[in-house]
């Protein structure tokens, strides 16, 4: 079932579709062509698509034509199954697109992206693929609030890489002092997610320091989040533990019959906190032909 660090990762990658090309040319050193657009593309990349054949996310680049496509994969725990797929999704893309491919898999647990990382050997001379992977440690540790600022999505990224080390603090106080000018939507996932990055000890001294009155935060949502204090934060977090267990349930449900969930679909999904909506949309979702009409 994906889950929802797995969507609030690829959310990133949705709201940013830069992020991914500049991973690869930043972090992990590929080369790539210039570009002027970058644009999330359909992840369906057979004819007939069984659930196991829809890649993560596919973010195309373009200078007036496709010059370079990305195949986005999150990956949270190791799964063999994948050392299949992942080259049939290459093929399959630089077949529709006509232009080179890569494969980016984005692993924030240092042991898993070790694991995503070892060569697939396909048999035929020559023809192995090294899947190029932004685990820990080539997720650049962000703690400058100016780079934060231009890039939010990349310093969610790196709260969610780097959280349970002792720099995860720090990180995750320079996600909450980069969100003024988002909408609350967004501000309200990505903290979240920075948050629930954490440590224990060390999300329990971010929350300290932010009743303390001692740090001033940028964003409305981050204010308000500091003036829940810790009872209001449980009574809320078991609250919101439903919904994640109805949009969880919502995702899969509509993952495994087939039905295309794009952005807006998304969007609405993870950002519905009314629990008899999520359970109306689920039992739709049984029977429902399109995401249109769940929402009909």
């Amino acid at each position: 079932m994906a889950s929802m660090q797995h969507e609030g990762l690829l959310l990133l990658f949705r709201n940013r579709p830069t992020l991914a090309p500049e991973l690869l040319r930043d972090a992990l050193g590929l080369k790539l062509p210039a570009w002027t657009e970058a644009r999330v593309e359909s992840a369906e990349l057979t004819e007939v698509v069984p659930t196991e054949y829809r890649a993560d996310l596919v973010v195309l680049l373009l200078e007036g034509k496709p010059i370079f496509a990305i195949v986005v994969e999150v990956q949270l725990s190791r799964d063999e199954d994948k050392r299949k797929t992942w080259p049939l999704y290459l093929t399959s893309l630089r077949s529709r697109v006509g232009c080179p491919t890569a494969l980016l898999v984005v692993a924030p647990d240092a042991s898993v992206a070790r694991w995503c990382a070892q060569p697939i050997e396909l048999g035929h001379p020559g023809f192995t693929l090294h899947p190029l992977v932004a685990g820990p440690g080539a997720i650049p540790v962000v703690t400058n609030e100016q780079e934060a600022c231009q890039d939010p999505e990349l310093a969610v990224l790196s709260a969610m890489a780097h959280g349970r080390e002792e720099v995860g603090m720090a990180v995750a106080q320079t996600v909450m002092n980069a969100l003024g000018d988002l909408d609350t939507e967004r501000v309200r996932l990505y903290v979240d997610l920075a948050m629930s990055s954490l440590s224990e000890a060390a999300r329990g001294a971010l929350e300290a320091l932010m009743q303390s009155g001692k740090y001033e935060y940028q964003s409305e949502f981050a204010r308000k989040y500091v003036a829940q204090g810790r009872e209001e934060g449980l009574r809320e977090g078991l609250q919101q533990g439903r919904y994640e267990g109805e949009r969880a349930a919502l995702l899969e449900v509509l993952n495994a019959r087939g039905l295309q969930v794009d952005e807006t679909t998304l969007h609405r999904i993870m950002g519905c906190s009314d629990l008899a909506q999520l359970k109306s949309w689920l039992r739709k979702a049984a029977t429902a032909q399109s995401t249109q009409e769940l929402f009909a």
